[in-house]
C-alpha cells in the first residue's frame, strides 16, 4: 500500500502591519513549495497582524482574501496580544462568561495607568484593560527593552490608527474599521490544535499533535485547563499569558513530552527551534527585520527577504 504523503504545514510569524513583507513572504512560499502541496497546505498565521508597520488595514485585507483565493488551503488565524488589544478597543471580544465587568481587571495594573496614558475617551468605561492600553498615549518616548521609540502607545498602535485614516487614540477608529475587519478580529482563535502533523527529527519523521498559540503555554499549569480557557476566550483575565507572556511560556510544558507534541508560536522576536518547540518570529515588526515562516515536515525557514527561487 502506498504511503500517504505528509501534508504541508506553513506557520507564519508576526507580520505587524507590513504588507510588502507579507506579500513577498507569500510569494516565496508559493515559489518554494510544489504547487499541489501549496494549494492544499495548512497555513497557520501565528498572530500580531497589526501595529508598528504602516499597513495594518492592507494586511487584514490580504488575510481576509485568502480563503476565497486559495479555497483548498486550510487557514488558521491566531490572535496575538496586539490583535487582542485592537479587538478589545473595538468591542470585538466576548464579554466575560461569569457576568463580571472588564473594569474589574483594571485594578491589578492601575499603577501603570498614568505612565501608559490609558485611553479615557468614548466607550472606555466598558473596555477591557488591553484595549485601553492599546489606544492610550504613553508618556515616555523610548522603549528601553527594544531600543526603539514608542509609536503612540505601549503597543505602538499609532500606525494602525493611521492606516484607517484617523489620528492615534481617536474614538473615530470605532467607525473607521470596516465590519469585515471587526469580524476577522472577533473570529481570531487563541489556540489551535492539529493532529497527525509530520515533522523531521534526528530520529526520522515523527507524526505528532501540534498546538499553535501566539506566545506559548505556561509551565506548572495543567495543559488541558489552559487549552480549555484559551478555546473559551476567557476575557475575565486582564493579561492572557499565552498571548503575551515571555519566560513563563518559552518552553514546552513537561506534560506534552509524551506523547510528543509540537508547540509553535511567534511573539518572542526570535527564531528558536529546539526539538518540537518552534518559535518563529524574527522581529518582523521592526522595519529592517524579516517576516519568517517555517514549513513542515522539513523545518525549512522561508523569509520575505529570500531571493525568489522557483521549484
Amino acid at each position: 500500500m502506498e504511503e500517504r504523503k505528509a501534508r504541508t504545514v506553513c506557520c507564519i510569524g508576526d507580520v505587524h502591519g507590513y504588507i510588502s513583507k507579507l506579500q513577498s513572504l507569500w510569494s516565496n512560499l508559493e515559489s518554494c513549495i510544489p504547487r499541489l502541496d501549496f494549494d492544499s497546505a495548512l497555513i497557520i498565521f501565528l498572530g500580531d497582524y497589526c501595529d508598528r508597520g504602516p499597513d495594518t488595514r492592507l494586511v487584514i485585507d490580504f488575510l481576509v482574501s485568502l480563503p476565497s483565493r486559495y479555497p483548498r488551503q486550510k487557514h488558521v488565524f491566531l490572535s496575538g496580544n496586539h490583535d487582542f488589544a485592537f479587538a478589545a478597543f473595538l468591542g470585538a471580544i466576548p464579554q466575560p462568561q461569569n457576568g463580571s465587568e472588564f473594569r474589574e481587571g483594571w485594578k491589578e495594573y492601575e499603577m501603570s495607568e498614568e505612565r501608559e496614558g490609558w485611553y479615557r475617551e468614548e466607550g472606555y468605561q466598558g473596555m477591557h484593560l488591553q484595549g485601553r492600553r492599546w489606544a492610550g498615549k504613553i508618556t515616555v518616548r523610548f522603549n528601553t527593552i527594544k531600543g526603539t521609540e514608542y509609536q503612540g502607545s505601549i503597543y505602538d498602535a499609532e500606525p494602525t490608527f493611521k492606516s484607517y485614516g484617523v489620528p492615534h487614540g481617536s474614538a473615530d477608529l470605532l467607525r473607521a474599521v470596516p465590519e469585515e475587519h471587526k469580524k476577522f478580529l472577533a473570529d481570531l482563535v487563541w489556540v489551535h490544535e492539529e493532529d497527525n502533523v509530520c515533522i523531521d527529527t534526528s530520529d526520522g519523521v515523527k507524526t505528532c499533535r501540534l498546538i499553535a498559540v501566539h506566545a506559548g503555554l505556561q509551565k506548572g499549569k495543567k495543559v488541558e485547563e489552559q487549552l480549555s480557557s484559551l478555546k473559551a476566550k476567557d476575557t475575565r483575565i486582564p493579561k492572557v499569558e499565552a498571548l503575551s507572556g515571555r519566560k513563563s511560556v518559552w518552553d514546552i510544558p513537561e506534560e506534552l513530552t509524551e506523547p510528543p507534541t509540537i508547540v509553535v508560536s511567534g511573539h518572542h522576536g526570535k527564531l528558536h527551534i529546539d526539538g518540537l518547540r518552534l518559535i518563529i518570529d524574527e522581529g518582523g515588526g521592526l522595519e529592517n527585520n524579516p517576516v519568517a515562516a517555517i514549513i513542515l515536515p522539513g523545518l525549512k525557514i522561508v523569509r520575505d527577504t529570500d531571493p525568489l527561487v522557483k521549484q
